[in-house]
């Protein structure tokens, strides 16, 4: 039976998360950085990277995915099961590739991309399967790794970014809230953490009519389930005296925003105090760092300087805040805007990063827990502009 390797597919409106100039730009600044490096076509596989030039965000479900872009034209390349959904959701052109026959995935970007080409890919991503398949379909004359400069790119966040990443906190703040109002003694983990998930989801369904709705989540930890910046939540039953941890997580068309902040149940003893207070204190420090011409190293050093003089270092468990953009839990990260030793970006106007410094304190020593305050900083010319809007600390957030 004759049928295609691939074919277009192409009904409905397209909507997508930002303007056509904002995707032209994007492109435009990718090809700069592919004319620097003698790249004629870059072939991202990434969820961040097709999303962030795209504005595609694919369910791959064992699938691969991909973003051709050459010198003149984008196009996604998606599975025939999403029919025409990428199109509609991705800016430029998009290929269905079929699975009657196994690699029509790379036949449909060969259609593009041609062979004997230098490729730009994303070595941090390509599996080493798909790799072997790029050089047998593609027959590259070269390959180069893309991945770190598409990352340098993203750390500069537009204007619609950013106003897209507000809006992004102040729902996060409203998850806040409905979790505050769902805390009492005899409730489970989970109970709590519905009530702010549906409490985001509907806020983000009236703010963003036109969005796709997944991936918003919240992380709502109680007891020794705080000690882990990133534990599941369970159906533990909240009790009088315990420490919580608040995590909220709405998804906008990719984009991540966050709110953490440490809780008490009712009361918050004297050793817990002394713990979350010295936690806020290096919270309010570390925000006083962040202004441009700043290493990130730099304003790590300073903090670990500060924990140090009160003999609370040794409970620090990873570092303290990240960039914010293209990115979730399953997907993407901006690892060169960390606040970690080993990172030297120089912070810069547009760049937007959270501070978020943790104590976990072990099981069995007075005030035993994990304590964390997050916000979200965009960094200005002369500072940083703080755009979370929920309370943190005991008076707050005792409940």
């Amino acid at each position: 039976m004759d049928r295609p390797e691939f074919y277009r597919f192409h009904q409905g409106q397209k909507t997508l998360p930002f303007s056509d100039a904002e995707y032209e730009a994007r492109l435009a600044r990718l090809r700069q950085e592919m004319q620097a490096q003698d790249v004629d076509c870059c072939v991202f596989t990434s969820m961040h990277c097709i999303a962030y030039y795209s504005g595609f965000l694919y369910c791959a479900f064992g699938r691969p995915y991909a973003l051709v872009v050459t010198n003149d034209t984008s196009v996604t390349i998606s599975a025939g099961i999403d029919a025409a959904q990428p199109w509609r959701r991705c800016y430029g052109d998009n290929i269905t590739y079929t699975d009657w026959q196994r690699n029509n995935y790379w036949r449909a970007i060969r259609s593009v991309t041609g062979a004997s080409k230098t490729i730009g890919y994303e070595a941090d991503h390509l599996t080493l399967a798909q790799r072997a398949l790029l050089d047998e379909f593609l027959a590259p004359k070269a390959t180069v790794d893309m991945a770190a400069a598409s990352m340098r790119q993203r750390m500069h966040k537009s204007e619609a970014e950013i106003a897209l990443i507000k809006a992004g906190a102040e729902v996060a703040d409203v998850g806040g809230y409905a979790v505050k109002d769902a805390i009492k003694a005899g409730v489970r983990e989970i109970d709590v953490a519905m009530a702010g998930r549906d409490a985001m989801e509907l806020e983000i369904a009236k703010r963003f009519p036109d969005a796709e709705y997944r991936d918003t989540w919240i992380w709502f930890q109680s007891g020794i389930n705080t000690d882990g910046a990133h534990n599941p939540v369970t159906s533990r039953t909240l009790e009088r005296g315990d420490i919580l941890s608040l995590n909220t997580f709405p998804m906008i068309n990719g984009y991540y925003t966050a709110l953490e902040r440490t809780m008490f149940v009712e009361t918050v003893d004297p050793d817990s105090l002394g713990i979350w207070q010295a936690n806020v204190a290096t919270h309010e420090y570390g925000m006083s760092l962040l202004k441009p011409g700043v290493s990130c190293a730099h304003v790590t050093e300073q903090i670990n300087l500060f924990l140090e003089e009160r003999d609370l270092l040794k409970y620090r468990t990873f570092g303290y805040g990240h960039s914010f953009g293209v990115l979730s839990h399953y997907y993407g990260r901006e690892a060169g805007l960390e606040l970690r030793e080993d990172i030297d970006t120089v912070l810069e106007p547009g760049m937007v990063l959270s501070m978020e410094p943790m104590l976990t304190i072990p099981e069995g020593k007075p005030g035993a827990g994990g304590y964390r305050e997050h916000d979200i900083l965009v960094i200005t010319s002369d500072g940083a502009e703080n755009i979370t809007g929920y309370p943190y600390g005991p008076e707050f957030n005792v409940v």
